[in-house]
């Protein structure tokens, strides 16, 4: 493995530890006040807050297993309904986001989940304010086409991801925060495909074209 691959892997290790930081430090907290809270309620309030944490860690590490990883099994393509699964999971039952689906294939090319996972957690990660997120992805032309749009009342869209998307980053301004978008734009390019973006005050738009082969 060659030097930029081992930075890329460093970063990529840690966004995965800064995401999971918060659900694993409160399920720190939980235990330390479980095994000090006596009244009844308090402890049930306690359990109730670790399970919503324990879910949460996993949700998010059986995400970036596929997402950054060698995840979805030993075959060349994974069943879309996984990696549906996995962003309704990651999003949650709490109603700040709504996720609408549209999906034109029952299979998708590992490479291609990838990029979809990883296009939607930049998506999520704009929608600060909540808002809707529409993913789409078919094949066609012996090719991949994949859409995610973050629609919301603020969009908060880094513009090192931008670059990091386009090409236009240097290696050297790589972080844990940028290096998911340039792990994407490597594995377009190795696919003979690419990425495009397109921001405005109401949506992120971001697609992907993957070819076969």
């Amino acid at each position: 493995m060659n030097e930029p691959a081992v930075d890329l892997a460093s970063l990529l290790c840690s966004r995965l530890c800064h995401d999971l930081l918060s659900p694993v430090g409160a399920m720190t907290n939980g235990l330390e006040l479980l095994a000090e809270e006596k009244d009844p309620e308090m402890r049930k309030r306690c359990m109730e807050l670790l399970e919503q944490s324990a879910r949460t860690s996993a949700d998010k590490l059986k995400f970036f297993r596929l997402a950054f990883g060698a995840a979805g099994g030993f075959g060349d393509r994974v069943p879309v309904e996984e990696p549906r699964a996995l962003v309704d999971a990651l999003v949650g039952d709490g109603g700040r986001i709504t996720v609408n689906w549209s999906l034109g294939t029952p299979v998708l090319p590992k490479p291609a989940v990838k990029v979809l996972l990883n296009l939607a957690h930049i998506a999520i990660d704009a929608l600060v304010r909540g808002g809707t997120l529409d993913i789409g992805a078919e094949q066609r032309d012996k090719a991949s086409e994949i859409v995610v749009r973050a629609a919301g009342p603020r969009i908060a869209f880094d513009p090192a991801i931008g670059k990091a998307l386009d090409g236009s980053l240097p290696p050297a301004e790589l972080s844990s925060r940028t290096a998911p978008a340039w792990m994407l734009r490597e594995l377009a390019g190795r696919q003979g495909g690419g990425l495009q973006f397109a921001l405005s005050e109401e949506a992120l738009v971001m697609g992907a074209v993957l070819p076969e082969g």
